[in-house]
């Protein structure tokens, strides 16, 4: 019998979790067999690698959350508005693994768990909100944490619920977080036509 390598157990495990990121980003419930059938594994070799589903939900959620929160560590725009747009943007960019996280966030057994992994983020959302109602870019007629908060919910629904796969979604996703922040929809599709790099694919 041939001992896998290390290098096969890496590959397992990294096609376990792309196999679960795309099950859960379909349906957050999905089970071990659904996530093992994916990675083309068996149950019991899916159990090699993982002790549970709850520790694969965890690396999915680790792992969906390093990227978001890199993406909102590279935004840096000085105006409020196309930072927010560029935010929602490039996180749409990463389509695939934003849906599932997003999946994981609205199942309410890891909504503390995803809400901790992706805390840079939402204080990258807070910063800008804050910089952007200070500046008179943003609407003041909530409270930072409040608007901060909305931005959020209003991102995270968007990816969940629009099909990734239109050819106008991204354009959707971004307007529709502008429109929470205060934009109008002309404003908020004058300032795409400002910036077209954020609707290029």
């Amino acid at each position: 019998m041939t001992i896998p390598t290390r290098r096969d157990a890496v590959e397992n495990r990294a096609g376990i979790l792309d196999a679960a990121t795309a099950a859960i980003g379909h349906d957050p419930r999905a089970s071990i067999d659904t996530i093992a059938r994916r990675a083309g594994l068996s149950r019991r070799a899916l159990y090699g690698h993982f002790d549970d589903r709850n520790a694969i939900v965890r690396e999915v959620i680790a792992a969906g959350a390093t990227r978001f929160n890199a993406i909102a560590d590279r935004v840096d725009d000085a105006d409020s508005r196309v930072a927010l747009a560029r935010l929602a943007s490039e996180l749409w960019r990463e389509a695939a693994h934003v849906q599932a996280a997003a999946a994981l966030a609205l199942d309410d057994a890891h909504l503390a768990e995803t809400s901790d992994a992706l805390a840079p983020l939402r204080r990258r959302i807070d910063q800008i909100v804050r910089r952007g109602q200070e500046a008179g870019e943003l609407r003041t007629d909530l409270p930072a944490p409040t608007l901060a908060r909305l931005l959020e919910e209003t991102g995270r629904m968007v990816v969940a619920r629009v099909d990734a796969g239109s050819s106008t979604a991204r354009s959707i996703a971004v307007c529709a977080v502008l429109g929470i922040a205060g934009l109008s929809w002309t404003e908020a599709r004058a300032l795409l036509e400002q910036h077209p790099d954020l609707e290029a694919q």
